[in-house]
């Protein structure tokens, strides 16, 4: 399993809009194949910085979500609503197998 977690910075603005065009992102994201987890998390103390948990059975899956319609959108929707680059750090999921 392949997981990446992007960290994401939203100008305060935008926290709304952002928050709904990522569900509209989650809803169909968690309908790929491969797709095991797509969790948007907001930190408690502060509601401008999300991170983005994103879990595929294989890197390939991964890569295929990037392509995606909505992904796309989402991408090009929320580019000028970040406060800086959006961070995406890649892991290798050990448990659960």
């Amino acid at each position: 399993m392949i997981v990446t977690c992007v960290h994401v910075h939203v100008k305060e603005p935008f926290i709304k809009a952002f928050t709904e065009a990522s569900a509209e992102n989650h809803l169909a994201s968690v309908e790929e194949s491969g797709n095991c987890r797509f969790d948007i998390l907001q930190l408690a103390d502060d509601s401008s910085v999300f991170l983005l948990y994103e879990a595929y059975e294989s890197e390939e899956d991964a890569a295929r979500h990037k392509e995606t319609p909505h992904y796309l959108k989402w991408r090009e929707t929320v580019a000028d609503w970040m406060a800086e680059p959006r961070k995406g750090v890649k892991y290798h999921a050990l448990w659960p197998k």
